[in-house]
């Protein structure tokens, strides 16, 4: 129940980025849906290998070629789905902030609400 949740709140989040932002667009619901679930799956399964292989960069830079990384996460989503597009790395980089910051309000408040 709660990844359902979490996952429903993702996709509005990322219509929130495309509110917010119009470097980011989302067509639809639908479209906010499949982006959410291709975000996760890619910083579930790509990410993690990219954050090793990049390990020299992101200590040289103190943490901050992280924000890199994210950046290209989201940016490969748009790049493979219809009805999510970003602009170019700039906008994936802000776009990812933002959802970054979403999603770390949506976590916060899932844990308050299942923690009981």
């Amino acid at each position: 129940m709660k990844l359902l949740i979490k996952w429903i709140l993702s996709a509005t989040a990322l219509l929130a980025v495309a509110h917010l932002y119009s470097g980011v667009e989302v067509k639809s619901f639908t479209a906010a849906l499949i982006a959410a679930f291709v975000i996760g799956l890619l910083n579930t399964v790509v990410r993690p290998l990219l954050v090793v292989l990049t390990l020299p960069f992101t200590v040289l830079t103190l943490g901050l070629f992280l924000f890199v990384i994210n950046a290209l996460m989201f940016w490969s989503a748009a790049s493979v789905l219809e009805g999510f597009h970003v602009q170019g790395f700039t906008a994936a980089l802000i776009g990812s902030l933002i959802y970054t910051a979403l999603g770390l309000i949506i976590d916060s408040a899932l844990e308050r609400l299942f923690s009981k």
